[in-house]
């Protein structure tokens, strides 16, 4: 079997293990608790029955109200500012669900846009991740030259070390503003740069979204789309250094087994002229004709194996001799009919008349 084909199926049982035992871990985490609020807004939803008097399907209608509008507390979300937000969601493929289009033409547009931007965005990113791992290389060449280092090049681990010192200051950097702003637990502000920046975009935290902020806090609204885009840059980066060198890998053992059957087939081409020993050992041996008379005492064969010397010394040919030709390639020593004594050919396939 394959490199390439072990390397894909091993990928594939890691991959469905791995989902198995997050599946595993995240129940026990969260289902005790998913329960207990389920549990307490059933209390309260009948509470609020009671103490009102209204029915379940006001309560219902009520619910929905409440929802539908809470995108509305960050301001018009589809005019410039807020549009220009969703458009970078779609584009870096983030998809929080806070806001989406209503109309057919939105729809449209949006799967339209969406299939020119995400690979364009995809692109930009990974070229921006591969300068910004360039210019990192040449840092660290610069500081290693000023420290009189006796290895100047970046390696690898160079490289990923500083990746991941930026990843954790931009996220640092980045919860700190949006604890600020927001109002959010600074843990919870790491949770929602880590959620963007991997552009899972769960939805459950969203920035810009109270106090119509879309329309009174330009600055913010500034700050957010180039911590996004900027924080994207960096995961490109990371994704350079380490899936893309671990996806190419497939791709090198791909070109290197072309190579090794390419040079393979080259040799199989030789074996016209080659002699194939009694071990399945195979002598390439040049095709050479031999002129000498069977009467001279000193008469040999080019052959070096000891099958073809038994060969011509207990053998006494006639120039009537002839041997049937199989079909089969196999390499053999082969006496041809000539108008000269002692005329002999060693080869595979080839019947001459000399």
């Amino acid at each position: 079997m394959k490199k390439q084909n072990v390397r894909t199926l091993a990928l594939i049982v890691c991959t469905f293990t791995y989902l198995l035992v997050g599946a595993a871990v995240f129940d026990s985490l969260e289902s005790e608790t998913e329960i207990h609020r389920f549990e307490v807004l059933t209390d309260i939803e009948q509470m609020l029955i009671q103490k009102y008097n209204i029915s379940t399907d006001d309560y219902r209608i009520i619910e929905t109200v409440v929802l539908k509008s809470e995108p509305h507390k960050a301001g018009q979300q589809w005019k410039f500012a807020g549009a220009f937000y969703y458009a970078t969601t779609v584009l870096t493929t983030i998809g929080y669900g806070h806001s989406t289009p209503n109309t057919i033409g939105g729809k449209l547009f949006t799967m339209c846009y969406a299939m020119v931007g995400i690979p364009l965005g995809l692109v930009m990113f990974q070229s921006i991740g591969e300068r910004l791992n360039k210019f990192s290389s040449v840092v660290i060449k610069k500081v290693k030259m000023s420290l009189n280092c006796q290895k100047v090049e970046a390696t690898e681990l160079n490289l990923i070390c500083v990746v991941t010192t930026l990843s954790t200051l931009t996220i640092a950097v980045g919860a700190t503003a949006f604890s600020h702003y927001e109002g959010w637990a600074y843990f919870d502000s790491v949770y929602y740069c880590f959620i963007t920046l991997t552009t899972i975009g769960f939805g459950d935290m969203v920035a810009l979204q109270k106090d119509n902020t879309l329309n009174s806090k330009p600055e913010y609204v500034g700050f957010t789309l180039i911590f996004i885009l900027f924080g994207l840059a960096i995961v490109a980066a990371s994704l350079n250094l380490l899936v893309l060198r671990f996806v190419t890998m497939n791709t090198e053992d791909e070109r290197r087994d072309e190579a090794e059957a390419l040079q393979a087939a080259q040799g199989a081409v030789r074996l016209e002229g080659d002699v194939i020993t009694a071990n399945g050992s195979i002598l390439s041996i040049p095709i050479v004709i031999e002129t000498n008379s069977l009467d001279e005492p000193n008469s040999q064969s080019v052959c070096t194996c000891n099958c073809c010397g038994e060969i011509f010394r207990s053998s006494s040919y006639s120039p009537d001799s002839s041997v049937y030709m199989p079909p089969s390639p196999p390499p053999r020593v082969i006496p041809l009919k000539s108008i000269n004594h002692g005329q002999y050919i060693l080869g595979t396939r080839r019947r001459a008349s000399i």
